[in-house]
């Protein structure tokens, strides 16, 4: 395997962490796990499948193996960690399956039968009642659309900081989908925080540059997806955020 340059690691840790939060459903549990993998990486280089050169694929498979090491449970809400993995890999990764089988150490063919189940089985994941924050009203009405075509309830959309705080103070949504810049509406992650001190909920960020958002640095989203974005996507995302990704035995 080749080691990759460390500028190509450092562009694609936005990507890891990302990922690495999704699938655990907390940003410090997913945060470790990436942290973890670095220092895995620089004590034990070389280790990775000849199959893998790309610096993100690298991080990917190294958080997915000591995830698996950690004791993810096999089954939750009748999806297995592995096919949990394969959809995040392909859909808010954006990794081709083909990509995807050697990052999980699976053959081909045994990805490709394991990711259509799991799609299959996404179209019965358990609905909820979704807070939608978004200033701009086309993206807003397609975010609306998608989210019910994904099975989910929408509760209300806000397009202002204050809007937001005063639809989830009525309707305590199960599931918040936000963007960030609200324009003269205020900053959607203010809105959250206060939201959340208030009621818990799941959130998802929507935004069309997460490396800026994803740091490790303070406080940050678990589940953030890119705009543009694909209908899967979202209902990966959802899927996630609503079941909580999955737990560790130990973290």
């Amino acid at each position: 395997m080749t080691t990759p340059r460390r500028e190509d690691v450092i562009r694609a840790l936005p990507y890891a962490l990302r990922y690495a939060r999704a699938l655990t459903g907390s940003q410090p549990t997913g945060d470790a796990l990436v942290a973890d993998c670095l220092r895995d990486m620089l004590a034990n280089p070389g280790d990775a499948p000849d199959g893998i050169t790309d610096a993100r694929h690298l991080l990917y498979w190294g958080v997915t193996r000591l995830f698996d090491a950690k004791g993810a449970a096999e089954d939750v809400d009748g999806l297995s960690a592995k096919q949990r993995q394969l959809l995040l890999l392909t859909s808010l990764e954006d990794v081709s399956a083909e990509d995807t089988a050697p990052i999980l150490g699976m053959a081909s063919h045994l990805a490709m039968d394991r990711l259509a189940d799991a799609r299959d089985r996404l179209r019965a994941s358990a609905a909820t009642d979704v807070l939608i924050i978004e200033d701009e009203p086309i993206i807003a009405m397609d975010l609306e659309e998608l989210v019910q075509g994904c099975g989910h309830r929408v509760v209300g959309v806000a397009t202002t900081e204050d809007e937001a705080i005063e639809i989830a103070k009525r309707t305590r949504p199960g599931l918040i989908l936000a963007d960030i810049n609200l324009g003269l509406g205020g900053d959607g992650t203010n809105a959250v925080s206060k939201i959340l001190q208030i009621h818990y909920a799941p959130v998802i960020f929507v935004t069309a540059y997460p490396e800026r958002l994803l740091t490790g640095d303070a406080i940050e989203p678990a589940f953030v997806i890119t705009k543009p974005f694909e209908p899967l996507t979202l209902a990966i995302a959802t899927y996630q955020a609503v079941t909580g990704g999955v737990l560790l035995d130990r973290v």
